[in-house]
């Protein structure tokens, strides 16, 4: 029993000899300084303890600023961001003073990683400042209703490297912060809230044109989504082929992304049933044909 219990010890010491070995391993000497493996996992710890950290104590900055001041949703979402990356950088630069680990170490690296590193990271630095330009400048913002490449959504996030965009059918899109920055985007609510929509109808040669542009006034002014502070504006456009065209104009409050469809199909339907009442006639495609013949044209009539 003895003999077993004093193998055992002995296996059990060479095991922590082994572990104390590797635990000491030096990887590399630099300016004098020995970087052993203790050095790497202590700051690979501290490091991903400081990431977590960062996180949290960016989200309880935001949520302490709205009981000092009136601050927007972008405002606050650009102000966690650039906490958490200043806090990040703190607690790298920490853990490498922890862990005894020069910054000059990382020459060793930078030579032989430098040219693949700046070719594949050239997209995602490139995101990440088009990502502190639309923070600073915020020509977007959280809550705004944008349209960019013919797709209209609402901004959620305004990321690092992306934007979160979600769409009329609630489908989210990741749109790279460059994008945005170099291709033409239409915000719908970069001022404010109120925007200028548009409806064209056309009405039968014969009807009252002057009754036509006051009825559009009129039916427009009634509908509830419009805003009444903004003047209605109607117009007799032009002569068509088949009708005699028109278009009114109007204001609407555009708090979420399918307002705007919404007012226009109600008012759509206002001058639908207004018309019908009214006996205008709502023009559609005619055409007259006329049949030249030398001979008359023989029509029979079967049974």
């Amino acid at each position: 029993m003895d003999e077993i219990l004093s193998r055992i010890n002995l296996t059990s010491s060479v095991v922590i000899d082994a572990i104390g070995v590797f635990w000491r391993f030096k990887v590399a000497t630099i300016d004098g300084n020995d970087l052993t493996v203790s050095n790497i996992v202590i700051a690979i710890i501290i490091f991903i303890i400081g990431f977590r950290l960062s996180k949290r104590i960016s989200r309880l900055i935001v949520k302490t600023i709205p009981t000092m001041a009136d601050v927007s949703d972008n405002t606050r979402s650009a102000i966690e961001s650039v906490a958490f990356y200043i806090l990040l950088v703190v607690f790298i630069f920490t853990s490498l003073s922890i862990a005894q680990i020069p910054l000059n170490s990382f020459a060793l690296l930078g030579g032989a990683l430098a040219i693949g590193f700046g070719f594949g990271s050239q997209n995602i630095i490139k995101n990440f400042i088009s990502g502190l330009i639309l923070m600073v400048e915020q020509p977007i913002r959280v809550g705004d209703i944008i349209t960019t490449d013919g797709t209209d959504g609402q901004v959620i996030k305004v990321g690092a490297r992306s934007t979160h965009i979600r769409t009329y059918d609630n489908v989210d899109i990741l749109i790279p912060n460059s994008t945005l920055l170099e291709n033409n985007v239409v915000n719908w609510t970069l001022s404010d809230n109120d925007i200028r929509t548009r409806i064209k109808i056309g009405v039968s040669y014969g009807s009252d044109s002057r009754k036509v542009e006051a009825l559009l006034k009129e039916v427009v002014n009634n509908n509830d989504k419009v805003l009444n502070s903004r003047p209605v504006m109607a117009y007799f456009e032009d002569f068509g082929d088949n009708s005699l065209n028109f278009e009114v104009q109007f204001w609407c409050y555009m708090s979420r992304p399918s307002l705007r469809r919404e007012a226009e199909s109600s008012i759509r339907h206002d001058i639908y049933e207004a018309f019908n009442k009214e006996g205008i006639e709502i023009s559609f495609p005619q055409r007259d044909v006329h049949l030249y013949a030398k001979s008359p044209i023989e029509v029979k009539v079967k049974n």
